[in-house]
């Protein structure tokens, strides 16, 4: 039961931070901090609405229970792919503020989809 709860408050808040960072990175112009970081890190303008495509996408996958486990593999493979970019950028802040993000995909692979029967 418990295991039940803490994959379904997993689930809600990946899910919301995948749309939310779905929608930010489509109106990342309006927040100059963001423009800021996308350019450090290498992030091109041709690029960022396939990442905001990305993300929208993740936080759907996780919603379908058959695409579940998806969802997080692409989840954790992008939050990687940030880590990366931040270490080549020598921006070690932010790799391991992205810690914490990495291991939620995981656990929820471990929990295990909270419907399921």
């Amino acid at each position: 039961m418990i295991k039940s709860i803490l994959s379904l408050v997993l689930l809600v808040i990946s899910v919301v931070l995948s749309i939310k960072h779905g929608w930010d990175t489509f109106h990342y112009k309006k927040n100059p901090e963001t423009i800021r970081m996308m350019s450090e890190l290498g992030i091109t303008d041709t690029f960022v609405p396939f990442f905001g495509i990305v993300t929208f996408v993740i936080g759907i996958l996780l919603l379908i229970p058959k695409t579940y486990f998806l969802g997080n593999v692409i989840n954790a493979m992008s939050i990687v792919l940030i880590m990366a970019l931040a270490l080549r950028a020598e921006n070690y802040k932010m790799a391991l503020i992205e810690i914490p993000f990495l291991v939620m995909p995981l656990v929820m692979i471990w929990l295990k989809y909270p419907f399921k029967n």
